[in-house]
């Protein structure tokens, strides 16, 4: 399969970085495109050093994907993920900042996470907003009322427990799996309701 993934300036780093890990591991071409204010997140979130340059950032963040995974400038507008005559197959962004949701629901493209989710509205093809705000105030809402009436699917990062999580990590995975439930993508991850192991 042929995925993109936008990270944007919410909290939530591992969510991103497991994601793009278990992607690649599935076989699937893994498009990464990083906001500034992701950068910034990434940086702070993983690695506790903010003035990481974006280049060791990135490189950290996939290092260990494999071949499979392509960075993309939020400026490259020449990427196949900024047109709907390439083949995607799904679109996710994770986390999904509360002012990337906005921009998105006022049909706006400041850069190629915007018109990455556009195309992915526009050829009715599976687009998955993960977000992580809390509490959320009624401008978010109203913006993920425009997008899940455009299409889009909302999938707010918040982990359940009745899995037996006894680490974070699990608790990643547990989202994470969620994701790839929605792009169609078998997993292990987690165990399924009513099972006793993944």
């Amino acid at each position: 399969m042929r995925i993109f993934v936008g990270i944007t300036g919410g909290s939530g780093a591992l969510y991103a970085k497991r994601l793009i890990e278990t992607l690649a591991s599935t076989g699937s071409e893994v498009g990464v495109c990083a906001s500034g204010a992701a950068i910034q997140v990434l940086a702070t979130e993983l690695y506790a050093d903010a003035r990481l340059s974006r280049d060791e950032v990135l490189s950290r963040l996939v290092e260990g994907a494999g071949g499979s995974v392509t960075i993309h400038d939020p400026t490259d507008w020449y990427s196949p993920y900024a047109s709907g005559s390439a083949r995607i197959d799904g679109y996710v962004i994770c986390p999904c900042s509360s002012g990337t949701l906005g921009t998105l629901a006022s049909g706006a493209s400041h850069n190629l996470i915007h018109r990455a989710a556009s195309v992915a509205l526009k050829e009715e093809r599976k687009l998955v907003l993960c977000p992580r705000e809390t509490p959320m105030s009624l401008i978010h809402l109203e913006a993920m009322v425009t997008l899940r009436r455009a299409g889009a699917t909302i999938l707010p990062l918040s982990p359940g427990f009745y899995h037996g999580a006894d680490t974070v990590d699990q608790l990643v995975d547990f989202m994470v799996a969620r994701v790839l439930d929605q792009l169609k993508i078998d997993h292990t991850l987690v165990p399924r309701w009513g099972q006793e192991d993944a």
